[in-house]
């Protein structure tokens, strides 16, 4: 069951990666104006990958984090991967830095206060939006499954692709892919949907 939101996949042309190559040894040799050209064309994918696996709160500054430190690891880029699948592994450690940061902080504000009870209200009709079941359904997973399940359904990243930025065997990919599926659907399923 891919979930699918995006139309096109930018992971399927040569002459983008090709593309990329250039812009990357243009800025090698300290054409700023190449950086910004390949910004443009890959802030919304980033951007995606970020708000599916960060709180949307913070999403401009994790953006802002991810291209910095590709600014300041271009140097360091082999060109053994397309700069796409190394842009976008630098967005998943950002993602796991903020998540880290965030689990962190939950657990000092816990250590801090006292639990209160809950109360929980009546449903919102909001909760019913398709966009917000997945997001529920995303949070509900694991993060290696909510990362597989953004990057491959939702971004519509290659498997192949996939395992290089998470640096896995591409048959883990698929097992995480066919769990994080199957937990998606009964989730789905859970809350009413019917697939």
């Amino acid at each position: 069951m891919p979930l699918k939101v995006s139309n096109k996949s930018q992971f399927n042309g040569n002459s983008e990666s090709e593309s990329d190559s250039y812009l990357v040894q243009q800025c090698l040799r300290g054409d700023s104006e190449s950086f910004r050209q390949l910004y443009r064309r890959h802030q919304q994918r980033v951007r995606s990958i970020l708000y599916q696996l960060c709180d949307p709160s913070c999403l401009d500054d994790l953006v802002q984090e991810v291209f910095l430190r590709a600014w300041k690891g271009l140097p360091k880029f082999r060109g053994t991967a397309k700069f796409s699948t190394w842009l976008y592994r630098i967005a998943w450690n950002v993602a796991c830095d903020q998540r880290h940061s965030t689990i962190q902080n939950r657990t000092q504000l816990q250590n801090l206060t006292e639990k209160t009870p809950i109360q929980q209200d009546a449903p919102d009709l909001m909760d019913l939006h398709y966009q917000d079941l997945v997001q529920r359904g995303l949070a509900s997973l694991s993060f290696d499954h909510c990362t597989i399940l953004v990057l491959h359904d939702l971004e519509e990243v290659p498997q192949k692709e996939v395992a290089q930025i998470l640096d896995i065997p591409l048959g883990t990919v698929k097992s995480r892919l066919f769990h994080a599926r199957a937990a998606m659907r009964q989730f789905l399923q859970q809350q009413g949907v019917q697939l």
